[in-house]
């Protein structure tokens, strides 16, 4: 199992990636770098190549409306390019309130569109000339449209690799199928590795079935927060302090009916927290919503606690599929975030 990072996209980039260094020396895998409605990701990723020699980048995620498909594979070999054949392209759907909210595209055909940019990204990766008629994507444009004169291109540049992977963030159960069919790698968020088979098994072994060998095993990349301690005190508020953010996702991305992550939590059988956590969020009492977050669901998707539980539930998520443990370490100071980097690269290792 490899241990990743993800970098906060609210701030304090410039001295997070000053400590990217001394992660790397303890033996962190991979870092990704979100992008919601933040900075961008790919200069902040191109930055982070520059300032580290064996560590792994990944976008995580680039939404896949904000940019054509041409584009999104000519950036992926470009930071697979300026970092030596480091780079992993997340992408993913994001939601409408910021597809439509603020980039001011339509939210639509979310699967047909991941589908066709897979195909599209690697047709550009193996420097063929871009000929592709999608439902959603057409190159060239077709006879009638634009001016006429656009003809098939290939790439210039020879990338570094011609198959970069790929992993997508998905969470409803036809895009998680589209992933294990057509994906190098999943990226699912609040990930409770007892109930992934009966929420996402059928899911996965649908699109498996139809998977291309040669695209190897499924990569599974997860989010999770990771503390150490033997005091059950400190877990305790390691725990409260995931509340805010899981209140947010549950209660606050996306609209009633319309928010993806509501939905992964009724799916493991909140149904009344989920319409709580909602209710009160959306009414602007987010304090309140954070109140409800159920201490077992946050338990389950978190690494916190002693070291020998901490280990037992790196097992499960091993167990359950997990390939890389993408942790949140939540030491106050640098020296506490590398020692976490550190343990959770030892757990692992004991996992073998």
């Amino acid at each position: 199992m490899r241990i990743g990072m993800g970098i906060n996209y609210a701030g304090g980039f410039a001295e997070t990636v000053a400590e990217l260094a001394e992660h790397e020396k303890a033996g962190l895998d991979i870092v990704f770098v979100p992008e919601a409605y933040s900075f961008d990701a790919v200069s902040q990723l191109g930055y982070i190549a520059a300032r580290t020699e064996r560590l792994e980048i990944a976008s995580g995620i680039l939404q896949i409306y904000t940019r054509t498909p041409t584009l999104t594979a000519m950036t992926a070999a470009g930071l697979d390019y300026v970092s030596g054949g480091r780079f992993t392209l997340g992408i993913g759907a994001s939601g409408p309130q910021v597809i439509e909210g603020f980039h001011g595209v339509p939210y639509d055909a979310p699967l047909g569109r991941t589908r066709e940019i897979l195909d599209i990204c690697r047709q550009v990766w193996r420097r063929e000339r871009v000929e592709y008629a999608g439902k959603h994507y057409t190159i060239p444009l077709p006879e009638g449209q634009g001016t006429g004169l656009g003809k098939p291109l290939k790439l210039i540049n020879h990338p570094v690799r011609a198959e970069i992977p790929i992993l997508v963030a998905a969470l409803g159960p036809k895009n998680v199928t589209l992933v294990a069919e057509k994906a190098d790698g999943w990226q699912p968020i609040f990930f409770v590795p007892e109930k992934a088979q009966d929420v996402w098994g059928e899911s996965l072994a649908a699109g498996k079935a139809k998977r291309d060998p040669s695209l190897g095993p499924l990569q599974v990349f997860l989010q999770t927060s990771f503390f150490v301690t033997e005091d059950d005190h400190v877990a305790g508020q390691m725990l409260d302090g995931m509340r805010n953010m899981v209140a947010l996702y549950v209660g606050g991305m996306g609209a009633k009916g319309k928010n993806f992550y509501n939905d992964v939590a009724r799916r493991y059988g909140y149904d009344d927290e989920a319409a709580t956590i909602q209710d009160l969020y959306l009414s602007g009492k987010k304090e309140e919503a954070a109140r409800e977050v159920p201490e077992e669901l946050l338990r389950a998707i978190s690494l916190i606690g002693p070291r020998s539980y901490v280990a037992e539930r790196m097992a499960a998520f091993a167990e359950a599929g997990v390939t890389t443990l993408n942790i949140t370490p939540l030491g106050g100071t640098t020296a506490e975030r590398v020692a976490l980097v550190g343990q959770a690269k030892e757990i692992a290792a004991d996992l073998r």
